[in-house]
């Protein structure tokens, strides 16, 4: 019978192990999706707002922690949604 309790405990011991592994790869791969996107957003502002001052256009979006996270956490609709306020802004 203490056999079957310890083998027990192994088993649960391994598939908790197997858990917590999963979860932080999990992690690891979600922070660098964002961590990619927050880049990528950064550089397209910059291009975008080269763009616009090329067309006359007066909307700018600046480049700070705010539109940075914004564009990392939800990507080209986070990008077009701050563009969409600067449009806004103007009118």
């Amino acid at each position: 019978m203490d056999q079957f309790g310890s083998g027990t405990i192994i088993i649960i011991a391994a598939c908790v192990a197997v858990l917590i592994v999963g979860a932080v790869k999990r992690k690891a791969e979600w922070m660098l999706n964002i961590l990619m996107r927050a880049i990528l957003g950064t550089i397209a502002i910059y291009f975008i707002n080269n763009a616009l001052q090329g067309f006359g256009l007066p909307v700018e979006v600046g480049i700070n922690p705010v539109t940075v996270l914004t564009s990392g956490f939800l990507g080209f609709p986070g990008l077009m949604a701050l563009y969409g306020i600067g449009f806004y802004k103007i009118l």
